[in-house]
């Protein structure tokens, strides 16, 4: 199966009134996690990379490649999206690369700033094929450069989106990212007011913090794409700091990465179902 557009994946969860998944990847191996619960579940998925990620790993290139053959040849329908990028070179370098879409983010800056530099993203994007994600309004948690409390105008995303001509927009709407406990409460009735005056998707970043049954509140009222990144590498390490605990003479890094990749997987799935409002979905354990 053929990379598949991101917009075609946020288009279908509009129209079936659910949300598609966006998981962020680590390494090869979260990667290869998210591949799996894709093929398992049959759900469309998400594949992200976030600047942060580059920068761990030295550059875009060698991940992303391996990312997008993971997606190329996976039985299931899978877009790669970059997130979270502040360097609009990364975003444009990743527009070359293949990327079905890519995030700028230009939230820190001011207002006619971050819509200048979006627009230039955009029709960059957009000569490519492929899409942008942005966001407006002060996301919580990233640096310590977003205050809790801070929200979305609504007024201000519809003259940022007909400025931009942005694909979809990421909103502050009670979430934070790198939260460890799932005890969010989102502004529901924002994000109601906000699906009905924007034009474009909403996306919900820090989604890590939210339990299940309010991201699906979130979902009914209008987010179609869910972010999720923090609550899957503590997954990851939990299994990892398991099995260390049972294996403490082992040295192959191969033994404690699967069961983690495996883990990962399997929450993966359960979150893919949640969003997709299957009745099977099964809460957290």
């Amino acid at each position: 199966m053929t990379l598949i557009s991101t917009r075609t994946l946020i288009d279908d969860a509009a129209r079936a009134g659910t949300a598609v998944g966006a998981f962020n990847v680590v390494q090869l191996e979260t990667a290869e996690a998210f591949v799996h619960a894709a093929t398992s579940t049959r759900l469309p998925l998400i594949l992200q990379i976030s600047e942060n990620c580059v920068r761990f790993h030295g550059g875009l290139e060698p991940l992303a490649r391996a990312v997008i053959r993971l997606a190329v040849d996976a039985q299931a329908p899978l877009a790669v999206h970059l997130d979270h990028a502040e360097d609009e070179t990364m975003a444009l370098s990743a527009i070359d690369l293949g990327f079905s879409s890519v995030m700028y983010d230009g939230s820190t800056a001011e207002f006619a700033e971050n819509v200048a530099a979006t627009r230039r993203v955009v029709a960059h994007a957009h000569a490519s094929g492929a899409s942008v994600e942005a966001e407006l309004g002060r996301i919580g948690g990233k640096d310590g450069a977003h205050a809790p409390g801070v929200r979305t105008d609504p007024d201000e995303a519809v003259l940022f989106v007909d400025e931009t001509g942005v694909d979809y927009l990421a909103v502050a709407v009670g979430s934070s990212h790198a939260m460890s406990h799932r005890d969010a409460r989102l502004d529901l009735e924002l994000i109601r007011t906000l699906a009905g005056m924007v034009p474009t998707p909403l996306v919900l970043h820090g989604s890590s913090g939210v339990p299940d049954d309010e991201i699906v509140r979130a979902i009914r009222a209008g987010i179609r794409k869910v972010n999720v990144s923090t609550h899957l590498n503590g997954v990851y390490t939990a299994a990892i700091r398991r099995w260390l605990g049972e294996h403490e003479k082992d040295v192959d890094p191969r033994r404690y990465v699967r069961p983690a990749r495996d883990a990962v997987a399997v929450e993966t799935a359960r979150l893919q179902c949640i969003f997709a409002a299957l009745p099977d979905a099964v809460p957290a354990g």
